[in-house]
């Protein structure tokens, strides 16, 4: 028999696999798993040498897998963003740019980068300018919502060199007041672009920052159980110097998550002669089972790119564009490239199909891999024709951060399926799930877990009926098994069976069993990735890898560390001081989620600000209408 480097048991295993559905041990060698059932045939791979984990009773799935995200990008620039994920309210927002901008040393600037919505705000709105202009006169800040807008407060107009005679590019829109001059809003309309290239005049990190901000984005994703992801490229991310950190991170041996990378075209109207280059260069699936090619897209040409901003009437597509994305997908056919490509709308869709059929027919796919990413509103002749191409569909979750923009515009009925999953199952094909961030939506999957099953965006808004949500076990698939398919790697990973790589997450809580408000809030307490544990909270802390500083040391990671509340409260306690430390800081954050339960604010008071809760504890008699502090100025009562 088989000596395991690791057995845990004890456990409830939800194995996605459906031959042996559930299991209570797993045995692990060589970074695979060689055994997988009850604990008395299992503990036998146990040698001398064997790490041997009790789960005690908790439950463990198969690692996540992100079909679609942006991590490469992400991981360059987690130190410098200041990250709103999960932040309950405006105010608390407000008060952590506040604090960072007090913090941020010239000429660095302050980015809030996506990742959240005005509706999971309890002031159910967005900032404004005076309120950003205040909190920084002097420091750039830079607040990005979505692909929709961005707000530059005066001194990152400066920084940008943004004046009333500086023209927007096409389909962007530069705001200004009556007398010309910018506001400092800038709009997608719908072309991203424009957010795209202001954002890109920023200060960056130092290459060595940067592969420390990346280490310590891949450990934020190990918090929430991922394990792999496919990146689908993006802009302004260039092959192969951006790459390079990751590169150098696999060679020491120090990725802690899989990342599958798709090349994404950097230059309009020179897209043929990018991919062109790539082909010759680039060998299909070069790397190993940590990183590796995977293909084209998702940008294949500019021509093609049909944003989803909601807010925003749907962009018809330039007449060119089929001419220009024949061009490409022939000759990533012709060298047998697999492919995606970011589709949102049925109309453009349609389109893209044409233009797929039409290759099909002079040069057969024949089981090459080709996908769509999005996917919000096709229709279902046009699922029909990808499953005859044999092409899938990658969905992410944008209307858990967009649906209220999408009812408003296209009315609920229409909302009801965006996208239509349960169609694409029952047609059969495949479909693997996704967040695409960190600019879009967060890159927590547990709100994309909660979206799909509870039928909610992230401000609880209903935006789907019973007949469109999944079962609890239905969604998980998508995000393990099911999007193994996008980097053909579904004989590898995505189940928790014998020969698969050993990538399982044990879950701070029972994802099957607890109430849906619940599952955005499930962490991983223990995630392992190739038979080694990357991340461990609470029981399991003894066994979390030595922590890695944060630099440079002005950096909001320091202080926030990724989704609200964040995961520094969650360092291992194996010391009296530490543990001391630990109580405090989870109560600090307790009492925080408290006093934003118990309010709703709408504004700044004009003598605490947005310090409402310094002021409810203070000796002041705010809640006394007909007291000074009631009737000259303090406001706090009416939260």
């Amino acid at each position: 028999m088989k000596r395991a480097d690791m057995v845990l048991f004890n456990g409830k295993i939800h194995t996605v696999d459906a031959a042996l559905p559930a299991a209570t041990a797993v045995a692990i060698a060589d970074g695979k798993i060689i055994a997988v059932g009850d604990d008395g045939p299992v503990l036998k791979h146990a040698g001398e040498n064997t790490t041997v984990i009790d789960l005690q009773k908790k439950t463990v799935i198969p690692g996540i897998n992100d079909s679609h995200t942006h991590l490469i990008r992400g991981g360059l620039n987690y130190n410098l963003e200041l990250r709103w994920d999960g932040v309950p309210s405006l105010a608390d927002a407000l008060r952590m740019l506040k604090e960072q901008v007090d913090r941020t040393p010239s000429p660095q600037w302050v980015r809030v980068i996506g990742g959240w919505s005005e509706y999971q705000f309890a002031e159910k709105r967005m900032p404004t300018l005076a309120e950003i202009n205040a909190i920084s006169p002097d420091t750039p800040v830079f607040i990005m919502h979505l692909y929709d807008r961005a707000f530059l407060n005066r001194a990152a107009l400066k920084a940008v060199g943004y004046t009333k005679d500086t023209p927007a590019p096409p389909g962007g829109h530069i705001e200004h007041n009556s007398k010309g001059e910018p506001t400092g809003l800038i709009l997608a309309t719908p072309n991203a672009m424009i957010l795209y290239a202001t954002l890109a005049k920023g200060p960056k990190l130092s290459y060595e920052h940067q592969v420390n901000s990346t280490r310590h984005y891949m450990r934020e994703m190990n918090r929430f159980g991922i394990t792999s992801v496919i990146d689908a490229g993006g802009g302004f991310q260039n092959f192969p110097d951006d790459y390079k950190v990751v590169q150098e991170l696999n060679d020491e041996g120090k990725l802690t998550v899989r990342i599958a990378y798709n090349l994404f075209t950097q230059r309009a109207k020179h897209e043929e002669e990018d991919f062109e280059n790539w082909t010759k260069t680039v060998k299909l699936y070069q790397g190993d089972d940590m990183f590796r090619h995977n293909g084209a897209g998702e940008m294949l040409v500019f021509s093609a790119a049909d944003f989803e901003d909601f807010l925003q009437p749907r962009h018809e597509l330039p007449e060119q564009m089929e001419d220009e994305l024949e061009r490409v997908v022939r000759l990533l056919v012709e060298n047998r490239w697999p492919f995606r490509l970011h589709a949102t709308y049925n109309e453009s869709i349609t389109r893209f199909l044409n233009v797929f059929e039409k290759v099909n027919r002079d040069m057969p796919f024949n089981g090459l891999p080709w996908i769509f990413d999005h996917a919000e509103t096709i229709h279902e002749k046009n699922i029909e024709r990808v499953k005859a191409l044999g092409g899938g569909i990658a969905i992410q979750d944008r209307m858990a951060f967009q649906g209220e923009y999408f009812s408003d515009r296209y009315g609920k009925k229409a909302a009801l399926q965006t996208p239509p999953v349960k169609k694409m199952l029952e047609m059969g094909v495949p479909v693997g799930g996704g967040t695409d961030a960190t600019r879009v939506s967060s890159y927590n999957p547990w709100l994309a877990l909660y979206w799909l099953t509870s039928g909610k965006t992230v401000g609880g808004t209903a935006i789907y009926d019973d007949e469109s949500k999944l079962s609890r076990e239905t969604a998980l698939e998508l995000y393990t098994r099911g999007s193994a398919w996008f980097s053909n790697e579904q004989q590898k990973k995505g189940s928790i069976k014998i020969g698969q790589l050993a990538d399982l997450a044990v879950l701070d809580r029972d994802y099957f069993t607890v109430d849906e408000e619940e599952i955005k809030s499930i962490e991983a307490d223990l995630t392992i990735l190739g038979g080694k544990v990357v991340y461990a909270k609470g029981a399991f802390a003894s066994h979390n890898p030595p922590p890695i500083p944060i630099l440079p040391d002005w950096s909001p990671t320091k202080i926030y560390n990724g989704y609200f509340p964040g995961s520094n409260h969650l360092s291992p306690a194996n010391t009296k001081q530490a543990q001391a430390e630990k109580r405090k800081s989870d109560n600090a954050i307790m009492q925080l989620q408290i006093a934003n339960a118990v309010h709703s604010c709408i504004g700044s008071c004009n003598v605490h600000g947005h310090n409402h809760n310094d002021a409810r504890l203070s000796n002041l008699p705010v809640t006394d209408y007909t007291a000074f502090w009631g009737t000259l100025g303090c406001s706090c009562f009416a939260f």
